[in-house]
């Protein structure tokens, strides 16, 4: 009987688009940062560093092979990001209670981001199962082309943004729990 699982070259292909997906769901973060001027709080930028924890797995699935190890960096990646989204849908789900940003198709963005890191975790999973991605050997030593170079430039690019951002807007210090501007830039008198 002919195996179906997952090869290494189609598992590198997923795994690229993968992180394709968390680098639009960061850019989405990023234009309702810069351009709705939603300045995020502690809380989101948390998310934001379980995503990208969760990308940094994908991404050494596509520079270096797939390994469970790196799946696992997904997987925890993903739980935090989860949990911390959680933490803030149970903060705001009272009635009364207010809520953070405006809803995007019926949701709050700390709703959707729950969603896609249970969605990394699940797909993370699934992808465990598939064995013949692990026999073949992967040759680090390959260029990236294509579809897995640009998924890589681009969440390289969303991850320093991010900690520049973070930078930017905590200062110094402690983040504000409402930011309303860039602390970084703020001129004392």
């Amino acid at each position: 009987m002919r195996s179906r699982n997952v090869s290494a070259e189609l598992s590198k292909l997923l795994n690229a688009l993968g992180l394709l997906a968390i680098g639009t769901v960061l850019t989405m973060a990023f234009i309702d940062q810069v351009w709705f001027g939603e300045l995020p709080c502690p809380l989101c930028i948390l998310q934001r560093a379980g995503l990208i924890a969760a990308g940094c797995g994908i991404a050494l699935n596509v520079v270096f092979g797939p390994k469970p190890s790196h799946y696992g960096i997904a997987i925890i990646g993903g739980i935090a990001s989860a949990a911390i989204s959680m933490r803030q849908i149970l903060l705001h789900i009272v009635p009364g209670t207010g809520f953070y940003g405006p809803p995007v198709w019926g949701m709050h963005l700390y709703t959707w981001a729950f969603l896609f890191a249970v969605a990394i975790v699940l797909g993370s999973g699934i992808m465990l199962l598939g064995d013949r991605q692990f026999s073949q050997v992967q040759s680090a030593s390959g260029r990236l082309k294509g579809l897995p170079l640009i998924a890589i430039l681009l969440f390289f690019i969303l991850t320093f943004a991010n900690i520049f951002s973070t930078i930017a807007l905590c200062g110094t210090g402690l983040c504000p729990d409402n930011p309303e501007n860039y602390e970084l830039f703020q001129i004392n008198d």
